[in-house]
Parts: C-alpha cells; sequence; structure tokens
C-alpha cells in the first residue's frame, strides 16, 4: 500500500499512441497479484479509479453508466431472468445493479482476482454498496471459465461477463469453448452480455468475439454506451441470446419489466428509452458485426 503526495500523475496505456492521464491526488494502492497489477488512486475530478494493467477499469465519478448498462438490459431483455452469472467484476458494481431487480432470485459471481475484490471492497466501498451481504449473492473467487464449464444445462437466464480486454488474463473469456459452454447453461430465452471494446479504437475485438457468439447463438448483436473514461467514444457492448432479438422489446415492454423489477426511478444513465435507443447502431459500428447479425 502506499500514500503518495500530490501533483502526481497516472498515464493509462491501453494504448501504445493514444490515452488519457489522471491527476493523482493520493495513491491507495499498488499491488501485484498473481494475475496483474493492480492500482487504486483517488482523483480530484473522478475519485476513486481502479487501474488494471494500465487500463483504466472504473471510476466513482461515471461508473454508473458502465454498470447500469451491462446489468439492466440483458436483465430485462429477457422475460423474467431469476438466475445471473457475473463474471469477473470484482468491484461488485455489476452485482450491486443486478440485486437492484427485485425479480433476481440469485446472482452468482465469480472473480478470478480475489485481490480486484478485497481493494475494492476497501478502497472504492461505495461501487458495490451493500451488494456483498445481499443473502442472494453467491461470490466465489475462482476461474469463471472452469465454472462455467461445470455448471448445469440451463441454470442460468442472462451472463454477463466484465472481463478487461483479450489479452492476459481475459483472453480465455473470448473462445469459442467458453461460448460453447454458455449457450450450454443459459436458459431458453438466455442472453449473454459482455464489453466489446470501444469500436473506433477497438473494432476487432466486437467482429471476433461476434463471429465466435454466431457459431452458439442464432441472434447476435451489440449496443452502446457513452462512459467518458473509455477513451475513444461510445463503449460497445455484445450480446447473444439464445430466444428473442436483442433490442426488439418495445419500450412500453421494457418500462413494464422495469417496474415489476424495482428499477424505475433509481438510475442514473438507464431508462427504457436508453434501453431501447442504445440498439441502434452507428454505421461505423454496425459493419463490425457478422453478415446477418440482428442490427436494429
Amino acid at each position: 500500500m502506499t500514500d503518495q503526495p500530490a501533483d502526481q500523475w497516472i498515464n493509462e496505456t491501453l494504448y501504445p499512441d493514444w490515452g488519457q492521464r489522471f491527476r493523482v491526488t493520493r495513491e491507495l494502492a499498488r499491488v501485484t497479484s498473481p494475475f496483474q497489477e493492480i492500482v487504486v488512486f483517488e482523483s480530484e475530478s473522478h475519485g476513486g479509479v481502479l487501474v488494471l494493467d494500465g487500463a483504466i477499469q472504473i471510476t466513482e465519478r461515471d461508473e454508473f453508466v458502465y454498470q447500469e448498462m451491462l446489468a439492466h438490459v440483458p436483465l430485462l431483455s429477457h422475460p423474467l431472468a431469476k438466475n445471473v452469472l457475473i463474471i469477473g467484476a470484482g468491484d461488485g458494481g455489476v452485482l450491486r445493479r443486478v440485486l437492484q431487480h427485485r425479480t433476481v432470485e440469485k446472482a452468482v459471481m465469480v472473480e478470478i482476482d480475489g485481490a480486484v475484490i478485497a481493494l475494492s471492497k476497501r478502497f472504492l466501498p461505495s461501487i458495490a454498496g451493500d451488494a456483498w451481504d445481499d443473502s442472494r449473492a453467491e461470490v466465489i473467487v475462482g476461474d469463471g471459465i472452469d465454472y462455467v464449464a461445470r455448471a448445469g444445462a440451463e441454470s442460468f437466464d442472462v451472463i454477463i461477463v466484465d472481463s478487461t480486454d483479450p489479452i492476459g488474463v481475459g483472453e480465455a473469456l473470448f473462445t469459442d469453448a467458453f461460448y460453447a459452454d454458455c449457450a450450454r447453461i443459459l436458459s431458453p430465452d438466455g442472453l449473454i452480455v459482455n464489453q466489446c471494446g470501444v469500436p473506433f479504437m477497438q473494432a476487432d475485438e466486437l467482429r471476433e468475439t461476434s463471429l465466435r457468439r454466431a457459431k452458439f447463438f442464432p441472434h447476435v448483436s451489440a449496443y452502446v454506451a457513452a462512459v467518458p473514461t473509455y477513451v475513444g467514444g461510445f463503449m460497445t457492448l455484445g450480446v447473444a441470446a439464445k430466444g428473442g432479438v436483442p433490442g426488439t422489446v418495445p419500450v412500453e415492454t421494457v418500462r413494464a419489466r422495469a417496474g415489476r423489477a424495482g428499477i424505475l426511478g433509481t438510475t442514473r444513465y438507464w431508462t427504457p428509452e436508453i434501453h431501447v435507443g442504445s440498439f441502434n447502431l452507428p454505421p461505423y459500428i454496425a459493419e463490425a458485426l457478422p453478415v446477418g447479425g440482428d442490427v436494429i
């Protein structure tokens, strides 16, 4: 753990020739786990910030955008999601949003790096809130790929993968074998969602992930969220479904489901209208989807 004076800067190293930097008011932790380097620091403009292997993961200032869209869109695209699997998301923000749905009966979260959970609980407690103590939550420090391979058929309604980009720790979460297992353990109306990068800089990530998922799911699409600290414009969230076509649920149906779940009026980015509109992709993003993808 460190306590660093002001006027220090952290430069994001996600891209070799473009990035952003934050003034560090206080460095809270710098840890090398068995999986990655983890840095947590305070920023005057963004509050607490979590960095993994040089890439900004989440900030207290804008985490609500990413977390709400990653959780509420798939849960409300499903007719009635009761059992949810979260892979990654060690900061607890996705778990918190999933458990805001009173219709969810169980949320299993599998995070490979226990240090991320421990540091988030200590230094970024506002992100997860009281989700860690919810009786519906089962938090496992372990390998999400192994968990999916062993899980029973049709045991989950929604799978949310909140991973790093497909390098290092996150690489195995973007393989054919992983998506085949995900399709097997999802219920007939099941969906899987995972971040597919910023297409302005990472179009290949959306393209390659969508092609892989199309081998195992009849419907493959994506939607977008504008997260300020993910440099390069829209973040894409790739979705694949066994049942209905993602993005075709009417806004009034989304609103009714959100009312039943108890989340109307609790969000800062997601709304029923944003939910539906987020599937209307600019052409430069839609062209990264496979031919025949469900582009609304």
